[in-house]
């Protein structure tokens, strides 16, 4: 990844550049190729789709993990070695696939038949800010799928591949900076959660165990579903993403989000799913839900569900990565403008 010259950065700072154009310079390290080869590898069948306890969710735990050791980014407080253990009791289950969308709560049933405990893990890094060292915003996504079904692998690009490779992205980014010397006012946490799929539970136990005190939490940035485009959407303009729960805690939020878009990629910021009683129930679908229920004001980002949904079909070679690429860095510039903010959201 190229590096920026120090001495430009100095006098561009110097001559009073706003932090969008500084953020705009390290936003070009990600780029299609990279999330494309991330992805690649994070959604072949050597990590059996991920399910939750499974193998395959220890080797994308692993991959995680070694990515931000070679990018010398450290682990979050209170893990072991950037992993956060922790015990489900995910009852013996089929699962029966279904397509058609609304579904049930995460597209497929459950069916309990005993007790069943796996091990699993978050995985979590993290950027230490410079001023306000204690306040964190938090950028996650579920690192989990659903797993192996007969003999297909389900291996989960879009659900949540783009997410995971995204925040990778991200985390890189913000490196490359503190590297040239501008590191963040706020303490970046790069959070990976497991069991999702399984009905929010790292999430779920993140926050009810979390690393860093909740009440210290700035925001939370979550990204689930960003290299596709829904099918149902009615627009032909395909530069968008979802954009939901902006305003739910935070007014202001929603206000800077849009700012900073409309300063950067410029996307189209689609609140279709972000209406009272929406029938997807999308907002309660994600990760974000648990921060939110904990009043940190959230933005869950998202493309939309397509035919290949918890489906054989959702591979790496279906991601749009140039839409991608504008999702991730969009959500790099937002999650800049936040880190660097000197109040609390209003």
């Amino acid at each position: 990844m190229k590096k920026l010259n120090t001495l430009f950065l100095i006098l561009t700072l110097s001559t009073g550049c706003s932090q969008e154009i500084v953020s705009s310079k390290y936003a070009e390290s990600i780029n299609s190729n990279d999330l494309e080869d991330l992805l690649s590898v994070y959604s072949s069948d050597g990590f059996e789709g991920r399910q939750t306890g499974t193998k395959g969710d220890r080797t994308a735990a692993n991959f995680l993990r070694d990515f931000y050791i070679s990018n010398n980014i450290g682990p979050a407080l209170n893990t072991i070695d950037y992993f956060q253990p922790y015990q489900l009791n995910l009852p013996g289950k089929m699962y029966t696939f279904n397509y058609s969308f609304p579904s049930t709560l995460r597209g497929y049933d459950r069916y309990a038949q005993g007790d069943n405990f796996v091990d699993t893990q978050n995985v979590a890094s993290v950027i230490e800010g410079e001023i306000y060292p204690e306040s964190y915003l938090i950028i996650t996504g579920h690192l989990d799928h659903v797993g192996i079904n007969g003999d297909e692998v389900y291996n989960g690009a879009d659900d949540n591949g783009s997410g995971t490779v995204s925040i990778l992205e991200i985390a890189q980014a913000f490196q490359e900076a503190v590297e040239d010397g501008v590191r963040p006012k706020r303490s970046v946490v790069f959070l990976h959660v497991s069991g999702e799929e399984e009905g929010l539970l790292g999430s779920e136990y993140y926050v009810n165990n979390s690393l860093y005190p909740l009440e210290n939490t700035f925001a939370t940035l979550n990204l689930d579903m960003i290299g596709r485009t829904d099918p149902n959407r009615g627009y032909e303009d395909e530069e968008y993403v979802y954009s939901i729960g902006s305003d739910r805690i935070s007014k202001e939020l929603k206000k800077i989000s849009e700012r900073i878009n409309e300063q950067t990629e410029n996307l189209k910021l689609d609140y279709s799913f972000d209406i009272p009683n929406d029938p997807n129930d999308f907002y309660e679908r994600s990760d974000h839900f648990n921060f939110a229920k904990n009043n940190i004001p959230v933005i869950f980002f998202f493309s939309g569900v397509h035919e290949d949904y918890h489906g054989p079909g959702d591979t790496y070679d279906k991601i749009r990565y140039d839409l991608l690429t504008k999702r991730a860095r969009l959500i790099f510039h937002t999650a800049w403008e936040l880190a660097n903010m000197d109040r609390d959201l209003e």
